[in-house]
């Protein structure tokens, strides 16, 4: 609400009035005090105040028996305002005075005295001239102010008032069509800018917007309308990838179906034709059969996996296990398969962590980290060493390293190797992978509370890197 005023054009003229009547106020308020004002002991009184005061004084004068008496509290106003008091006779001599400067003299004429009812500050002091009478007796009396006051009346011209009166109503009514002129300058230039930021909003709609500047009274909608066509940019150039990438998905996993029926289909047929009578021939042909029938099923099972993983129907179904020894055991089983007897695989772990136990799914685990240690025989080679290395991290969590010093994946292929629809470069021999293996390995580490990064140079190898939550206490 603090920010409304900003963007409410309406509230934007109606604040500025306010400050212009405000201004003109105070201006005028100050303009008073400084042109009609004067300092005294009690704060700013308006200039006419010596005057008043002046007029007032008899009020502390009285006549006892033909003697003219000043009462203590006129003195004492004298002395608080630095005021001086000469009191004349008739005959226009001074017969009392108080505080008087040496310069003044002790007697006046008649013309003197008129003169002084008008006279200008002079010597440090404006002079004010009274009279106060009582029993028949009268007493002139004149009182000294340290203030440059003026004592001109002003008179003006009724009549040249009453033909100003017209020019008046006529200035009135100028002002009012500026006024209005203005607003409709305004209202035509606020209605330009809210077409523009409509164009701009159907603009983004048709991708054909261009950015606005970020500047004037619209500058939050400005900058709101070229972040907004950023975003759908931006989202319309992932989904674009994504798409892309699907489809090339779509056509590899096609191709890799449609590789092993060709084969089973070729020696299908020949089998139903009975043209092939020898027993070895035959086992050979079925043997072929077999392992495409295999390997198509183990495409389809990994599409089914990745959408489970996904979607969250597949089950899951964790439970404590001592780390270091299942590993090892992962390990020691693929080295064990015939495809990878002449290659170089190793276990590691660092001291005291046999004991320790983190809660997995046995089954996917296995899938998730054998599949790491497979891809890096497969696609390095054959001299390449291959190491699962366990390590406790002190932050709380277990970390499974997959190392390999072989060819290494370049910064271009690590930014989509965990992308379901991805399928590596870096091996020049066709593999029968169906794209998916990292991707689910991410899925099944994710489910495990877990993470996985991967560090890598070309010619340097590359090293996977699982985190994974774990329980310090013995398995039972």
């Amino acid at each position: 609400m603090k920010n409304k005023w900003k963007t409410n054009p309406l509230l934007r003229i109606l604040m500025l009035l306010v400050i212009l009547a405000a201004a003109g106020i105070v201006s005028g308020i100050g303009l008073l005090y400084c042109v009609f004002a004067i300092p005294e002991p009690e704060g700013l009184s308006l200039a006419d105040w010596p005057n008043r005061f002046t007029d007032n004084f008899k009020l502390w004068m009285e006549d006892e028996d033909g003697t003219l008496q000043i009462k203590t509290i006129g003195l004492e106003r004298l002395d608080e305002y630095g005021l001086w008091l000469q009191v004349l006779n008739e005959d226009g001599q001074e017969i009392f005075a108080y505080g008087k400067p040496e310069n003044y003299p002790d007697h006046y004429r008649a013309s003197e005295l008129l003169r002084l009812g008008t006279s200008p500050y002079e010597d440090g002091y404006t002079v004010f001239v009274n009279s106060f009478e009582t029993s028949g007796q009268t007493w002139n009396y004149l009182i000294g102010f340290p203030y440059a006051v003026g004592k001109y009346v002003l008179y003006y011209n009724g009549a040249a008032v009453s033909r100003l009166s017209p020019l008046l109503r006529m200035m009135i009514a100028g002002l009012s069509f500026a006024a209005a002129g203005l607003f409709l300058i305004y209202g035509f230039w606020l209605t330009r800018q809210t077409g523009k930021i409509t164009k701009g909003i159907g603009k983004i709609s048709m991708r054909t917007y261009h950015q606005l500047p970020e500047k004037g009274l619209f500058r939050g909608v400005y900058e709101a309308l070229n972040q907004m066509d950023q975003e759908i940019r931006y989202s319309d150039q992932l989904k674009e990838a994504t798409d892309r990438a699907r489809r090339e998905w779509i056509t590899n996993i096609t191709h890799d179906l449609k590789t092993p029926l060709s084969p089973i289909r070729g020696y299908g047929e020949l089998l139903a034709g009975g043209t092939v009578t020898e027993a070895l021939a035959v086992r050979e042909y079925g043997s072929v059969i077999v392992k495409n029938a295999d390997y198509a099923e183990t495409l389809i099972n990994d599409l089914k996996l990745t959408y489970q993983l996904e979607s969250g129907s597949f089950p899951f179904h964790p439970e404590p296990v001592r780390l270091v020894r299942y590993l090892k055991e992962l390990v020691i089983d693929i080295a064990n398969d015939p495809a990878f007897s002449e290659r170089t695989i190793s276990f590691e772990s660092e001291a005291g962590l046999a004991e320790l136990t983190a809660a997995i799914d046995t089954g996917l685990f296995r899938r998730a980290v054998g599949n790491l240690v497979i891809n890096a025989l497969v696609h390095n080679p054959p001299e390449t060493e291959v190491i699962t290395a366990v390590a406790y991290d002190q932050e709380g969590s277990i970390r499974i390293d997959v190392c390999d010093n072989g060819t290494g994946i370049s910064k271009e292929e690590q930014a989509g190797l965990f992308n379901r629809y991805y399928r590596g470069t870096n091996t020049k021999e066709k593999t029968e992978g169906s794209g998916l293996g990292l991707a689910i390995a991410k899925q099944i580490i994710t489910l495990h509370g877990g993470s996985i990064d991967v560090f890598s140079k070309p010619g340097e190898g590359t090293v996977f890197s699982i985190r994974l939550p774990v329980n310090k206490d013995a398995a039972n």
